[in-house]
């Protein structure tokens, strides 16, 4: 039974929270079926987050062609891991794959010596803020413009610059952020915290100089 809070009645929790509940529920769903090797649910899957996964990559190594190698590796490595594992240090579907995709790229990176790479600017695959509710642009200044923002970003240090992009573009909640980097959720939002006042402070001073 769900317990009344101040002023808000059961009836209105259990409706706002409904949409969270059918997400996991669907998402739970997905998962025993890829654990059955159900190829229409990987493709499911695969439909759900490419897009979104691709952007991550492409955000890491700016270039195309190797986005896309290692978005398909990405993947591969996901049904594999699936197969394979409880998924029980997962607490969603859309982290589990966040976190091999991170993991790839660090790995990538590794392999080749190369170092991590930042593309925010690019034409093609530009980068937008979606959380409309809590959103760097409100809580940096109300004036500043989201173009402003995003030439700001790769000044940041990798780590800053990974938990806004993971909060702001990608759309993670704290939790699933918690999940892909192996932080705690108390550390994630810390690091959120200090990552906005970094990046108020780069614009703040750019907005000066003008």
């Amino acid at each position: 039974m769900v317990k009344e809070e101040k002023g808000i009645s059961p009836l209105f929790l259990i409706i706002i929270m409904t949409p969270h509940i059918v997400k996991k529920f669907k998402e739970k769903q997905l998962l025993q079926q890829l654990k059955s090797r159900d190829r229409e649910a990987f493709i499911k899957v695969y439909d759900e987050y490419v897009k979104d996964i691709y952007r991550f990559v492409y955000f890491k190594v700016g270039r195309e062609e190797e986005a896309q190698d290692l978005t398909s590796m990405i993947f591969l490595k996901a049904w594999n891991y699936i197969q394979s594992n409880s998924l029980s240090d997962s607490k969603t579907l859309r982290a589990l794959v966040y976190k091999i995709a991170r993991t790839s790229v660090i790995d990538h990176y590794r392999e080749s010596g190369n170092k991590l790479e930042v593309s925010l600017d690019d034409e093609e695959h530009p980068v937008e803020i979606i959380d409309e509710k809590q959103n760097p642009a409100e809580d940096l200044d109300k004036s500043a413009d989201l173009a402003l923002v995003r030439r700001q970003l790769p000044l940041l240090k990798e780590e800053y610059r990974e938990i806004i992009v993971l909060r702001f573009v990608d759309d993670l909640t704290l939790e699933e952020i918690a999940d892909v980097t192996g932080k705690s959720r108390g550390n994630v939002r810390v690091i959120l915290h200090r990552a906005l006042a970094a990046l108020k402070e780069l614009v703040e001073k750019e907005m000066g100089n003008k």
